[in-house]
């Protein structure tokens, strides 16, 4: 049984709204950073307690808040209070299984999706789920574990005297899906190319066990992909439609590009997912033809040994009068008939094309 399957049981039977970490634990300790900028205004360091983040709370520059681990629900509980978060969004955070959706409220938004990353050359996918609330001036970003996703976005943000000052946490917020959803297209890079090694591999040679072994495993990794994928095409869709004044019209251009972008990627896994069953196709043909081409084998020999075996059984019974066996040439007579019949019967095969 899967560990998230598991790991969900302990919430069987809890009142709605209970603050229970689902999941498997990447990170036991939170780790948690803030970047503050705006025109003229730049500030990034590591904070020990989340109560810090409250005199960033009515400024009006831009500030990212980044949680990273999801195991100390004390810090979740606590930013709820801190912004008057209602616990069944909480809730949503700590659920580390959540279909990617978009949630609009009064002053906050609420985003959560999945971060699809390749583990090398196996192309095994590696999730990440990746929560955003969203204020005016205020965006916390909740991850599972400690890395350097983010690095590039952070990077724009350390050089940037553009979009990143002028614009809103909004603006943020759409670059951190921007960046989530372009993340597929590298995965899809990655996974185009297993393909094609596999189909080529397929066309040129024999079928074997291993190749239905990676097929199967592909296209196990392309239903993870699509369960992901797919929503994301609708959740960009509801926040392009949101009338809620968190989302400005100079950000709705940027949302439609990344609309555009969510549903190459769906499409190109559709189209994907039609390779592979096609690929399955191929290598159930190939067998089936490579048994076809034994059983021809068979079938040959086997008319081939049917006439030498009548004739081994005639003369292989008892009877007493059979006048063949007191001839003097019927012994070399009988070998010639063993080998004269299979020399035609193979002379005709071969002109038939059957071997």
């Amino acid at each position: 049984m899967p560990d998230s399957i598991c790991k969900s049981s302990g919430k069987s039977g809890l009142p709605p709204g209970s603050l229970v970490h689902v999941g498997e634990v990447l990170q036991p300790i939170a780790n948690m950073s803030v970047i503050d900028y705006g025109k003229g205004k730049f500030e990034e360091k590591k904070i020990q307690s989340i109560d810090e983040i409250v005199q960033y709370k009515d400024s009006e520059s831009v500030t990212w808040v980044t949680i990273e681990g999801l195991a100390d629900i004390e810090v979740v509980e606590r930013i709820g209070e801190i912004f008057g978060i209602h616990q069944l969004v909480l809730e949503d955070i700590l659920n580390t299984n959540q279909r990617p959706k978009f949630e609009e409220y009064d002053d906050h938004l609420y985003i959560v999706l999945k971060c699809l990353l390749s583990d090398g050359d196996s192309f095994t996918v590696n999730s990440e789920q990746v929560s955003l609330l969203v204020f005016n001036n205020f965006v916390i970003m909740f991850k599972e574990k400690k890395d350097e996703l983010f690095h590039s976005i952070q990077h724009r943000i350390r050089t940037s005297s553009g979009k990143f000052v002028s614009l809103g946490a909004d603006y943020l917020a759409y670059a951190i899906l921007d960046f989530i959803v372009d993340q597929n297209f590298i995965l899809l890079d990655v996974l185009d190319d297993s393909i094609a090694e596999l189909e080529d591999s397929l066309l040129v040679g024999q079928p074997t066990q291993d190749m239905l072994y990676k097929i199967q495993s592909l296209k196990r990794e392309m239903i993870t992909i699509r369960r992901y994928v797919s929503p994301v095409r609708e959740l960009v869709t509801e926040m392009i439609h949101s009338e809620s004044d968190l989302i400005h019209n100079d950000t709705h251009i940027f949302l439609r590009d990344v609309s555009d972008h969510s549903i190459r990627v769906v499409e190109s896994v559709e189209s994907y997912r039609d390779i592979l069953t096609g690929l399955l196709d191929i290598y159930v043909s190939s067998v089936n033809n490579k048994m076809n081409e034994i059983m021809k084998v068979l079938t040959v020999f086997t008319s081939i040994f049917i006439p030498l075996t009548f004739i081994a059984g005639i003369y292989g019974m008892n009877f007493e009068y059979m006048p063949e066996l007191k001839w003097k040439w019927a012994y070399a007579a009988t070998w010639a008939s063993f080998i004269i019949i299979p020399a035609v019967l193979l002379v005709f095969f071969k002109r038939k094309k059957w071997l």
